[in-house]
């Protein structure tokens, strides 16, 4: 899939977008319906009741993304029809394209976009991880990835990744994705780190963050398309890395590779803040 589709489906999701008088985003679901390549709407029905009970199993509140409504709907020869159709909200777009049909090119650079995007939305959102410091982003952001990455050891060992060098073979199948083809020996190697440091303990905040979208997708791709071969597993994690960098490189990121290394490892981090704890 060239790069130039990738992009022209991400412009047109981002067109798709409304705006309603309490300057709140939203797309019509009948929009979105056609864009994806559902001819008739009553076929995308299904898809809208998946993405709402994957909603509430997140432990989400369902009328917070999905809002019932009206609008003028084209019905040939240039006369319009009100019919129903539903107001969602980006998050319900994410969990929409993750249960259409993933085989349609339209959808699988739907399902990139969305993920990113109700991403940074949600962190955008929280208050009080713009009001954190690096440093106590970096640990947060870290503890995430830390149980984000056992979740992901339990998943790939369904897929039959099951000795500890068949997860290390797993793992930096993720990395040389999102790494432009360093393992984890290269990104150690290129970012000069000391042979005691590790890679994860020496990231900044961003390039955490990158790494945590990178895992739980992986874990949930695992899931969803259940995932029963090695192999396969390893080319999945690859081409989730590969598609967190392109998103990156679209957005003007700096690639993970060479973004700075902080000098103070997490343990350091974490045994300062333990001591502030104390006091």
């Amino acid at each position: 899939m060239s790069i130039e589709i990738q992009k022209k489906h991400h412009r047109t999701f981002e067109k798709l977008k409304q705006v309603n008088k309490f300057g709140m985003e939203f797309w019509s679901s009948r929009h979105l319906a056609k864009v994806l390549g559902y001819a008739e709407y009553r076929n995308f029905l299904p898809v809208i009741d998946r993405a709402k009970t994957a909603c509430a199993n997140s432990e989400q509140q369902i009328v917070d993304h999905f809002v019932d409504m009206h609008e003028m709907v084209e019905i040939g020869s240039g006369a319009k029809r009100e019919m129903t159709s539903v107001a969602l909200s980006r998050y319900a777009c994410y969990l929409i394209v993750q249960n259409a049909d993933p085989s349609k090119p339209i959808i699988a650079n739907g399902q990139t976009y969305f993920a990113i995007q109700t991403r940074r939305q949600e962190l955008a959102d929280d208050e009080v991880f713009q009001r954190l410091k690096e440093d106590e982003k970096r640990l947060f952001l870290r503890n995430e990835l830390r149980e984000h990455n056992k979740q992901l050891v339990e998943t790939a060992q369904q897929a039959g990744v099951e000795t500890t060098l068949d997860f290390a073979i797993f793992q930096n199948h993720g990395y040389k994705g999102l790494y432009g083809g360093l393992d984890a020996k290269g990104i150690h190697q290129h970012k000069g780190l000391k042979k005691s440091q590790k890679i994860l303990d020496h990231m900044g905040s961003t390039e955490l963050a990158a790494n945590l979208f990178r895992a739980t997708q992986t874990e949930e791709k695992l899931r969803r398309e259940d995932i029963q071969c090695k192999s396969t597993a390893n080319r999945t994690h690859y081409e989730v890395g590969a598609k967190v960098r392109q998103t990156i490189k679209e957005l003007g990121g700096t690639m993970p590779e060479d973004l700075p290394s902080p000098e103070k490892g997490i343990g350091q981090l974490e045994r300062e803040q333990k001591r502030l704890d104390e006091k």
